[in-house]
């Protein structure tokens, strides 16, 4: 039986639209690999989930400014607070994955987060892409000077002669500062109670007063008031010495093996952001992270440079969102 006119029409017609669409498709794709081996070929957004002032604003605009400078495209900082941090990284979960909107994360945000909000809309690993480390910083045990201890063995000592009488102060509940202390105490079996404050200042203001009896604070911000006799360190809390202060043991060295807690900032893109986005951003982020001016610059900040590949970066969150996952149920932690 042969076609009919209207059948062959009809062919022809659905012959020339798969040609139409294949042709456009085509025309997309070629568009898409050109703005991707181009990138970046407008400025660059990137989200932060603090206020301005603080270490994931300076590493931010250290590093925006040298790599502006090194692509020759604009790097827009953009803080975004609120929700202990989790609405930034929802916004740049959420955002396009084209390498233009990028998350400035912070270790607590990263990886005690998801154990405090576990009813998050965010993923972590899921929902985002881990670029490159970008700076680390150390934290620090400070006390009272009235407080009568001078090294880790006899705050333990005076811990457990007086149960119950101690107290250390953080930045608040699930903050990084929280977490050291909540591990220190659990390490050691000290009985002292955590009294979050709202940041650090308010935080060292209660050491210095003597409402709170310790507290882990950054080098950087505490070192002022070591050095006028203000605050007594007993030790570092990474694995490695501080050179802002070299001759503090660290915790690993007074009896406690393996205790580390620092601070540190990493470049997130949204998951599903193209393979070349991440090997350009991890090339800059190498090249402006090995800079004399930029090292010097994060030495003043009390943080040191520490560029990495995305598995790395990836595993490392991984380990630590595991490692206070278990301190936080230990510890009956609750967002408040």
């Amino acid at each position: 039986m042969s076609a009919s006119p209207f059948d062959t029409m009809t062919r022809r017609r659905a012959l020339a639209l798969g040609l139409i669409v294949s042709a456009l498709a085509s025309v997309c794709a070629t568009g898409a690999a050109t703005a991707a081996d181009t990138y970046p070929s407008r400025y660059i957004h990137l989200i932060l989930p603090f206020p301005p002032g603080g270490g994931t604003d300076a590493v931010s605009r250290i590093l925006g400014k040298k790599m502006t400078d090194d692509l020759g495209q604009s790097i827009v900082i953009d803080n975004r607070p609120g929700a202990a941090g989790n609405l930034a990284t929802a916004i740049v979960a959420k955002a396009a994955n084209d390498g233009y909107t990028l998350l400035v994360g912070f270790n607590g945000t990263l990886t005690v987060n998801p154990s405090l909000y576990p009813d998050s809309s965010v993923d972590i690993m899921r929902d985002l892409k881990p670029i490159s480390l970008l700076a680390e910083g150390s934290y620090v045990l400070v006390t009272n000077p009235k407080l009568p201890v001078r090294s880790i063995k006899e705050l333990i000592d005076y811990g457990k002669a007086h149960p119950g009488t101690l107290n250390y102060a953080s930045a608040g509940v699930g903050s990084p500062l929280h977490m050291a202390g909540a591990l220190f105490t659990s390490r050691t079996g000290i009985d002292a109670v955590h009294i979050p404050y709202k940041g650090g200042g308010p935080a060292v203001m209660a050491v210095l007063a003597g409402d709170a009896h310790f507290y882990f604070g950054s080098i950087a911000s505490t070192l002022p008031n070591i050095e006028a006799g203000m605050l007594r360190p007993l030790a570092v809390a990474s694995l490695k010495r501080s050179p802002l202060l070299p001759d503090m043991p660290t915790l690993d060295e007074s009896g406690l093996p393996g205790f580390n807690v620092t601070s540190w900032y990493g470049l997130l893109a949204p998951a599903g952001v193209p393979d070349n986005v991440v090997s350009t951003l991890q090339k800059e982020l190498t090249k402006a992270l090995a800079d004399s001016e930029v090292i010097k610059t994060l030495d003043r900040e009390g943080l040191n440079a520490v560029p990495s590949t995305s598995a790395e970066m990836a595993e490392r969150i991984k380990t630590e969102t595991a490692g206070w996952k278990k301190v936080i149920q230990d510890a009956h932690i609750k967002a408040q």
